[in-house]
């Protein structure tokens, strides 16, 4: 359980999440591999070939040296793409994919932490051209992701301007904390790799989540709680919507007529014969 609403009076504090695998269930950028194959964007066998780097991700999880050619792989691939075709292919196709994959045990703690008057930060490797979207989804208050430099032409260059990896991951904590005044010792943080460690390391209260086995090992000689989010669901069949007013208003006049309807019924059953 987490602590009660959070005094106003103290400094700010916020919940850092990492993406894939801890708050969605498969790699993010990967997931849109077949979107972008069927946009013009990549090959059939590029195609191919991100969807075996999402297997390998979801079976093995990814160590440093996976993750470092997972990076030079997306960077060569995405070198001339359009960044406003890319936009458009992930708001397109985002409720579709990503919506199915997001825990409901994440989406929970998401909401409960808003509850408590904490900022919800999502800290990921992949491209803010897929994080940012998601963040919105989610309804996080920012994001921190992964840049790649833009050309005058408006396409991925293949460099990278900015690697939301390791280490890059708890500067940008401690960056955070200081422009926005958060507590560190009082914040939260979430992630399944141990490559995160760092982030983990900065904040009072670090959790695993699904963790690959040196970050279960790790959390284990620490006493951090591992969490097991394993149940995929979809925003809308989490959230009740309420009834529209206008709704709202013919039920009641309906259930009014009935209601009078019912009392002259009873009145005509009670009425003397004449």
């Amino acid at each position: 359980m987490l602590r009660p609403v959070e005094n106003h009076s103290l400094p700010r504090t916020a919940a850092f999440f990492d993406l894939d695998k801890t708050v969605i269930a498969k790699s993010s950028t990967l997931t849109f591999g077949k979107s972008f194959y069927q946009g013009g964007l990549i090959n059939r066998r590029a195609a191919l070939r991100t969807a075996y780097a999402q297997f390998v991700f979801l079976v093995g999880g990814a160590d440093h040296d996976q993750m470092e050619r997972m990076r030079e792989y997306l960077s060569a691939m995405c070198r001339g793409w359009n960044v406003r075709q890319v936009k458009e292919i992930v708001a397109e196709t985002l409720h579709d994919l990503i919506d199915p994959i997001i825990y409901d045990e994440a989406a929970s703690l998401i909401e409960e932490h808003h509850g408590n008057g904490r900022d919800v930060v999502i800290v990921s490797t992949s491209g803010a051209e897929v994080v940012e979207p998601i963040g919105e989804l989610l309804g996080a208050d920012r994001v921190v992701a992964t840049r790649m430099v833009v050309g005058d032409d408006g396409c991925f260059t293949g460099e990278v301007e900015y690697y939301a990896y390791g280490p890059t991951k708890a500067e940008a904590v401690r960056e955070l904390a200081e422009s926005e005044g958060y507590d560190l010792a009082r914040c939260y943080a979430y992630s399944d790799s141990i490559t995160d460690l760092p982030m983990l390391e900065a904040v009072g209260h670090p959790h695993a989540v699904n963790p690959d086995r040196a970050l279960r090992r790790e959390a284990l000689a620490r006493g951090w709680p591992i969490l097991d989010f394993h149940r995929p669901v979809r925003l809308k069949q989490r959230l009740s919507v309420p009834p529209r007013p206008a709704l709202l208003a013919v039920a009641a006049i309906g259930a009014a007529a009935a209601t009078a309807g019912l009392v002259w019924y009873a009145s005509r059953r009670r009425a003397p014969l004449v």
